[in-house]
This record gives structure tokens, sequence and C-alpha cells, in this order.
């Protein structure tokens, strides 16, 4: 197989070709890496609210930047399938088997590659093993680790909270749960990095990845524990050997998703002295902080990925079958057609698409939510007077195709 896609005027049947373009819009590369949103509105403006792009290695796909279209999209498994299976590219040898796709989009033994039954059976069993790790303490696992990384920092009154906090707490929390060693679980953290943001190395760490829930799910086999990977094996559903590794993966790639709305959270909380009195005073919830970064800044900007099983029309544009569709989350969230006014608040408003919709809609946002509001309340609690310590036009993020990640949050405070 080889990621040599052709496209422009001589590209086969299905390459989503930007008519009257020279060039498809990338959603790789530097300008896609330091201004994805510049990038999403100006395809809204050339296109509606569906533009072919180019995804890494030129691979040809469909950037849905719609809200409705978007929910049509994930409400609608017939129409459009995350079964990579059908994915013509795929099917005709135009993906390379190291191709950084792979992991984002390539078709694995999990519920969030299947649809119809096969999907609620292996659903069911995830949903089922994250309710009874609810029960097991979340909140005291976050208190723990939380309290643990600040332990670190405490005595030299600055810190990094992306790279000392946020990148962390919630990866320590789940891969506990899951039934790993605290040490295995910062491994971890730079693999789940790896294979969000691309690039060469990310089917390496996705296998990584694999490797070590592979061990752990034969470890608890012989060597039953209270954790999330045993209840997956013990389920009535019957999952598999793979099946069990796969999901394992899933929800540590879930919890890595979560790292990046923890830092969202906190940078706007420590840019904001309103929100950051009123989370003091009680005034202000954690929760509605949340909820706002979740409309504003949703920790995956881009949603991978749904496959027409047919023809279809799709916001003004022919969808052919097998064409791939990738979500918009972060524009779809701020499409005009639904919110013409950004700066209007959204308080008590949870029609956000960050956490997907539909069939696929993420089974765990209850356990992300309880993370965050126990790593920001014991920060604020720990740490009295802290503050940014640089100005707020100073932070930046780095995009890559599927999330935009905040660079860093250095603060000080009295000790």
């Amino acid at each position: 197989m080889n990621d040599q896609t052709p496209h422009g005027p001589d590209a086969p049947r299905g390459c989503p070709v930007d008519h009257g373009s020279a060039e498809l819009a990338r959603l790789y590369g530097p300008e896609a890496a330091t201004d994805p949103l510049g990038i999403y509105e100006r395809l809204r403006k050339e296109h509606g609210s569906v533009a072919p792009v180019l995804l890494e290695g030129g691979i040809p796909a469909w950037l849905v930047l719609g809200y409705r279209d978007s929910r049509r999209v994930l409400d609608n498994p017939r129409q459009f399938t995350r079964d990579a299976r059908i994915w013509r590219d795929w099917r005709e040898g135009r993906i390379a088997e190291t191709s950084p796709l792979i992991p984002m989009l390539g078709w694995r033994p999990d519920c969030v590659s299947q649809d119809g039954e096969p999907h609620r059976r292996l659903r069911g069993a995830v949903s089922d093993v994250l309710q009874a790790a609810v029960g097991r303490g979340i909140r005291r696992h976050a208190t723990h680790f939380a309290n643990k990384q600040i332990d670190a920092f405490a005595d030299t009154g600055r810190a990094d909270l992306v790279a000392d906090y946020a990148d962390y707490v919630p990866m320590l929390v789940m891969s506990r749960i899951l039934g790993l060693a605290e040490a295995e679980g910062r491994r971890l953290v730079e693999s789940c990095a790896q294979v969000l943001k691309g690039g060469e190395d990310a089917v390496l760490h996705d296998g990584r990845i694999r490797e070590i829930f592979g061990e752990l799910a034969e470890r608890r086999r012989s060597e039953p524990g209270s954790d999330l990977a045993t209840g997956l094996l013990e389920h009535h559903a019957a999952l598999d050997h793979d099946e069990v590794v796969h999901h394992l993966r899933v929800v540590l790639i879930a919890a890595h998703v979560t790292t990046n709305l923890l830092a969202r959270v906190l940078q706007l909380v420590l840019t904001d002295a309103s929100r950051l009195s009123g989370l003091i005073s009680g005034q202000l919830t954690i929760s509605a902080v949340v909820e706002e970064v979740m409309w504003n800044s949703p920790p995956l900007a881009v949603l991978p990925g749904r496959f027409a099983a047919s023809d279809v029309e799709l916001g003004g544009h022919r969808i052919e079958e097998g064409d791939l569709l990738v979500l918009g989350l972060a524009p779809g969230n701020l499409d005009p057609e639904v919110r013409p006014d950004p700066g209007v608040s959204v308080h008590g408003n949870q029609a956000h698409l960050a956490f997907g919709a539909g069939p696929h809609e993420c089974p765990g946002q209850s356990i992300g939510q309880s993370m965050i509001e126990v790593a920001v309340d014991v920060l604020l609690h720990r740490l009295p007077g802290l503050r940014l310590a640089v100005p707020a036009d100073e932070l930046t993020t780095t995009a890559s195709t599927w999330d935009s990640r905040l660079d860093r949050l250095p603060v000080e405070f009295p000790v």
C-alpha cells in the first residue's frame, strides 16, 4: 500500500475536489498548527457547511463545518457509518499501514469502529464497566493524584499547569481505574499525545499502547482485580482478547482528551479574574466553566471519522459511497446559524458537539467532568493566590488535525 492519493483535476471518482481552486486546504502542516480556526472560517466562506480538505499524506476527506450537518451525520449511522472497512482510499490501497491516520481512522474491534448490533454489544460492556468504575471512587482517585502532582511543585512557587498538572491528573486516574501501575500510566502520557498529534511516530506509539494493554489483559486473566480490565474480561458480553485490549485503549485515549479539557478550563479561570473569584467564593460552579469551554474550545476539535454508506447530498455537496467525513466539533460549535453571537452566554445550554452525538456519543463524559471538577477544586484550595505568570496574550496553542492544545500555562503562587 502507499499513501500517494491523487487529487485535483485528475482525481479518481470519489476524491473530494475543490472545484475552481488549485489546491485543497490541508488540516495538517504549519498553518493548521497555528491557525485552525482561520482555516475553518475560510472554508466556511468558500464552501458552506461542508468542505473538501486533505489530511496527512494528501488523503482527501470532507470536513463538516455546520452544526446541523454534523448532527445529521452523527445521528444517522446507516447513512454515515463508523466502519472504516468501506473507506474507498483504504480499500483501493492508497493508505499506507504506517499512515498516522490509521490509529485515528482505521477499523478496530471496538465499539467506536462498529454500528448496529456489534456496536450495542460492545458499547454495553464498556458502559457497564465505566459505571462500575464510578462506584469505585473516581473522585477519590482524582483527589489523590491531584494532590500528588501539586506536591511536586508546591514548594517552588511556580509551575506549568499543562506539563506539571493537566497532562497527568486525568491520565493517572484512568490508568488506576484501568488496572495499570502508576509508572505505566506516566509512560502512556507521551504515547497518547503522539497518537493524536500524528506524524511518523503515531503508529509506533499506538502499538506501544496496545502492547501494554495486551500484557495487562493477560495478567488479569490469571490475577483478576477490581479494575476496568477485569470488568471487561468478566463481562457477560464475552469480549475476546483483542476486543478487551482495544477498549482499554479507547478509554485511555478519551482520558488523554480530557487532559486538554482540564488545561482549557484552567486557562479560562486564570485569564478571567471574575471567573476565578466566582469559583473561590462559590458563586460560580466548575461545571459552568466546563460547559463554556465545551462550546468555545472543545478538547477534540475534529472528530474522526465517518464514511458514506451510499451516495448522499450533504451541505450542498455530493458525497459518494466510501468517502471519508471528519466532523468539525470546534467550527460546528461556532456555526453562525446556531450561534450568531458567540459572545452570548451559553450557561445552561448543553447542546454542544464536544461529546459527539447519536449512538456513539461519549459514554464516559460524567467521569471526565468529575475528574476536572476535583482537579480544579484541589488546585485552587491547595494554592491560594494562584495567578498567571505571563500576560494572557502570550499563551500559545499548537493544533494537530484532531485537537488544539495549550502549549503551556505558567503560574506563580506564594509559598
